[in-house]
């Protein structure tokens, strides 16, 4: 199981070069994740180990390319989770490189917080969230959504997504499909559902609404606007802190 995963194709954003290796992976992880480029490599904070991210995981081999750690770092001394963090910094690089224009974005005019909702139509807590969509934009949270139909391609809740976009007015479609309405919108190509999707289950999502901070922080499930206000204080002074 665990080689399976390991051949997941590498769609994560590159780290920021500062923590990458310097010129090419070397040969030890090479031989063990086939397309890996040095930037998806860095020293590990524990030593005699390199960092390794591969599609959503973060995994620690050691140098001698002998042994991998599949888990969590934790330290001790600061009591934070190291792999967490740098989940969280590879969850903002791919969702920052996906352009906005193939997102739905409900914006109030002044924001302090954005999040990234991958969202599914026929999802009841998606459905609660947008019924709430002004509360979020009345506190200053800036919603960008993303495609994430849970059954799959070629599904009811795939083709809905695939008409909202379609539609002339995407903001209302929205609106009016997670209501229930039935949309009658002649398909259209391209759309972004396959990208949105593949990223999601690449970042490791499965359930919807799942939101992901500004910080890169993943927050599963619904939550009400003022609960979803104070955590993405609390994300941002975290990863200031950091």
């Amino acid at each position: 199981m665990l080689m399976k995963k390991l051949a997941l194709p590498l769609l994560l954003a590159p780290l920021c070069a500062t923590s990458a290796l310097a010129g090419d992976v070397p040969p030890e992880l090479a031989a063990i994740f086939p397309g890996l480029t040095a930037p998806q490599v860095r020293a590990a904070p524990l030593p005699g180990f390199y960092e390794v991210r591969v599609g959503a995981q973060i995994l620690y081999v050691t140098t001698d390319g002998r042994f991998l750690v599949q888990g969590e770092l934790f330290d001790v001394a600061s009591e934070t989770n190291l792999t967490e963090q740098r989940r969280a910094s590879a969850r903002a690089g791919a969702v920052d490189d996906v352009s906005e224009g193939t997102m739905i974005v409900f914006a109030p005019e002044e924001f302090q917080h954005t999040i990234t909702v991958f969202t599914d139509i026929d999802c009841g807590y998606c459905r609660r969230l947008h019924r709430e969509i002004n509360e979020y934009l009345a506190l200053g949270i800036r919603v960008r959504y993303m495609f994430f139909p849970r059954s799959g391609p070629a599904t009811e809740s795939w083709s809905k997504a695939q008409q909202v976009w379609c539609s002339p007015d995407r903001q209302l479609a929205m609106t009016r499909s997670k209501a229930g309405e039935a949309l009658a919108v002649p398909p259209c190509n391209p759309t972004p559902v396959q990208a949105h999707y593949d990223l999601g289950r690449d970042l490791g999502i499965r359930g919807t609404p799942a939101i992901i901070s500004d910080t890169g922080e993943l927050i599963p499930g619904y939550m009400p606007a003022a609960d979803l206000q104070r955590a993405l204080v609390r994300a941002k002074a975290n990863g200031a802190a950091q």
